[in-house]
């Protein structure tokens, strides 16, 4: 593939469609398909070889491999939350004043947060929120997989150590 825009527009338009089938099949969301594939061009972009004569094909695997990585990290999403608070996620607050309380803990663990170093709450937002993995994140911030560790072990402390102040 060469590194013309045109090229990239034009192969981008042939098969994001398709892709994008194909991996809304795998996960069942399209919206979340639409993501995966255009990460995958996105990487494509970014790799720019002269020498990939098979870009289709590239793009087949490289879509479906990602869909495979969406549904691990999913997976292990799930298992994490079952062990972590696992008699606490279906548990709704019965009276008003459990409401009032279990607000103002969220409002608390939301200031803790927003009380972090701003590239330790980054890197905790992009993992736990959007589901990055450390290694995503070390690469859109160009650091380290162990800066990210880092920062993430400095964050989960300052939450932690809020939520028992609390």
């Amino acid at each position: 593939m060469k590194d013309s825009a045109a090229q990239f527009v034009e192969l981008y338009l042939a098969e994001s469609g398709r892709l994008q089938r194909r991996v809304s099949r795998i996960i069942g969301c399209r919206a979340t398909a639409s993501d995966i594939v255009h990460d995958v061009f996105l990487r494509l972009w970014k790799r720019k070889q002269d020498g990939m004569d098979e870009a289709s094909a590239y793009l087949s695997q490289s879509a479906r491999n990602a869909a495979i990585d969406y549904i691990r990290s999913e997976r292990v999403r799930a298992e994490y939350i079952e062990r972590t608070v696992p008699e606490q996620r279906f548990v709704t607050p019965s009276s008003p004043h459990d409401i009032v309380a279990a607000r103002d803990h969220l409002r608390h663990i939301d200031d803790v947060i927003r009380a972090l170093p701003e590239r330790s709450r980054h890197i905790f937002l992009l993992n736990r929120i959007h589901g990055r993995n450390y290694r995503e994140i070390a690469s859109a911030l160009g650091i380290s997989i162990g800066a990210v560790e880092k920062h993430m072990i400095r964050a989960l402390k300052a939450i932690r150590a809020g939520a028992e102040d609390f």
